[in-house]
């Protein structure tokens, strides 16, 4: 079955944090998922957090009509999900709960962010029965919210925790964490294997959330505003610092094996800092629209610089 948002030409999504007040532009974007909501202490309903910031973002949708406002629910160490999946009473009331959410707050649908199905990595409840729970979990939800709301789902780069043959048919995209994929010395978000990349690249996560069963047309592909380094460098390190200015003994490396990704190496050639720009952000736009992916998302809004160079050059790449 397709559902209405399935259809959407390309998307360019934004992760809009909840925790300060500092609000989005309504433009270089077609949505934006407030991140985030959580499953409540009773395992039956959804907790939103920072409600009013919500509110403000959705009016956003008078500045430009067009915008979707999603929440998205879940994210690093938010929990009661393997509770809440495992009860087919529980279950049926927090689907029906994300319909109330939807209602009262006037969105454009629900993301899921459970980080992971059948892991506890995060330091949260799991069970081996996760991952098909985790399916009749997005079934109950797209029974409450109907066809003519967004169902999406964010997922870690390997494709692993989730039946994506079996979720398919419930979601409209999948947004591919294609980030956090290194250490302090490597490349966070690299789109190839290269001598700075630790594991695999986006493109083999990307290939492998396709074998797993996810139409390219329904990936969208994660992107990372943040910079990531060595600890003893983050404090010299500002993402705007002219390159011309950098400290002694350290000096700027493009890795273009990696896809174009720019990094900070010290004076022995390992790699202190890795972030991205306009150059590395637009090389993986043009990659994702030669597979044929529907778009891009980023996490998060506040880590753009101040002009918003980085989500403008999403935004205008797959506009061309």
């Amino acid at each position: 079955m397709k559902y209405l948002f399935a259809l959407l030409a390309s998307v360019v999504i934004a992760y809009v944090t909840s925790w300060n007040d500092s609000m989005p532009e309504a433009t270089n974007l077609t949505c934006i998922n407030y991140s985030f909501g959580h499953v409540n202490k009773r395992f039956n309903g959804v907790t939103v957090d920072n409600p009013r910031k919500l509110r403000r973002i959705v009016r956003l949708k008078k500045q430009n009509p067009q915008l979707k406002v999603v929440l998205s629910i879940g994210g690093w160490g938010s929990g009661r999900f393997s509770e809440m999946a495992a009860d087919s009473v529980l279950r049926s009331k927090f689907a029906r709960d994300c319909k109330r959410v939807v209602r009262r707050y006037k969105l454009d649908g629900i993301d899921i962010d459970w980080e992971y199905p059948g892991t506890s990595v995060a330091k949260i409840s799991s069970s081996p029965d996760d991952t098909r729970n985790y399916t009749l979990m997005m079934r109950d939800i797209r029974a409450a919210i109907g066809p003519d709301k967004i169902l999406s789902q964010a997922t870690v780069a390997s494709a692993r925790y989730i039946d994506f043959a079996a979720v398919e048919p419930y979601v409209d995209y999948t947004n591919v964490m294609t980030y956090d994929m290194g250490d302090e010395h490597t490349h966070n978000s690299p789109l190839h294997r290269s001598d700075y990349t630790l594991g695999i690249g986006a493109d083999e996560g990307l290939q492998m959330h396709i074998d797993a069963g996810v139409p390219a047309s329904k990936i969208v592909m994660g992107m990372s505003f943040g910079a990531r380094g060595a600890r003893e460098f983050r404090r010299r390190w500002n993402p705007n610092m002219p390159l011309d200015s950098l400290p002694q003994g350290y000096s700027f490396y493009r890795d273009t094996v990696a896809g174009g990704n720019p990094c900070i190496l010290d004076s022995t050639g390992v790699l202190v800092m890795a972030y991205e720009d306009t150059t590395s952000i637009r090389l993986k736009s043009e990659y994702a629209i030669q597979q044929g992916f529907m778009g891009a998302m980023f996490w998060c809004y506040e880590g753009d610089t101040p002009s918003g160079d980085l989500r403008r050059t999403i935004y205008q790449t797959f506009s061309l």
